[in-house]
Order: structure tokens, then sequence, then C-alpha cells
């Protein structure tokens, strides 16, 4: 049976993987990555900017403490995620393309949703 402490660390650095290794590659230029951006029709300069944020929200999911930059980046993730299911259903690129980034987010809320009391943003009292 797997705990809640195993549940969040295989959905977190499986989540964080899925946002380090495209954002290196958009960082890297790697032709698999802009190459599926510029069929999207983003700019070669977003590549730069996605793909550092992809990093550093893989980099604060991973982090102890900062659970605020935690939030944001869960946050971010969401809205990446959505935008790629968006952006893949507009290109009509099929269903199972706009399906990976909804079950991606499915993987990041599942994160986001069994993290540890260490890793809560508490309410300002």
């Amino acid at each position: 049976m797997m705990t809640k402490a195993s549940g969040y660390w295989a959905s977190t650095v499986l989540a964080a993987l899925l946002f380090m290794v495209p954002g290196l590659g958009l960082l890297g230029r790697v032709s698999h990555f802009t190459d599926d951006m510029a069929h999207l029709g983003y700019p070669l300069y977003f590549l730069t900017f996605l793909g550092a944020w992809k990093v550093l929200g893989a980099l604060a999911i991973l982090a102890p403490g900062i659970p605020r930059v935690k939030e944001w980046a869960y946050a971010g993730m969401i809205f990446d995620l959505s935008g790629a299911m968006i952006s893949r259903a507009v290109m009509g690129d099929g269903a199972v393309k706009v399906i990976v980034p909804c079950v991606v987010g499915c993987l990041v809320v599942f994160s986001w949703s069994l993290r540890p009391a260490g890793r809560l943003l508490r309410e300002a009292t």
C-alpha cells in the first residue's frame, strides 16, 4: 500500500521531471521541442522564458521550504498545461496530444494535494 508520503514524492518527482526535461530542451533549443513549438505557432523568443519557468517550477516543487513559491509553481504548471491543451486542440493535433497535458495536470494536482505539512502555505495570523 502506498503511503501519503510515498505518493507525494512519486508524483512530485515525476511532475518535476516532466517539466525539467522539456524546460531544458527548450532552453537548449533541442529540435524536437523547437519544432513542436513552431508547429503550435509560438515565436522563438517564447522558448527561452517558457523553458526557464518550467525549470524553475520543477526546482521549486522539489526544494524544501518556500511554500509560497511552491504554490505559484504549482499554479504555473497548471497554467502551462491548460495552455498546452488549448494549443493542441486549436491546432487539431488529435485527442492523444490534447489528453497528455490533462493527465500531467492530474499528476501535478495529485502532488499538490498530497504535500506534507511542512510544504503547505500557512495562513497569516
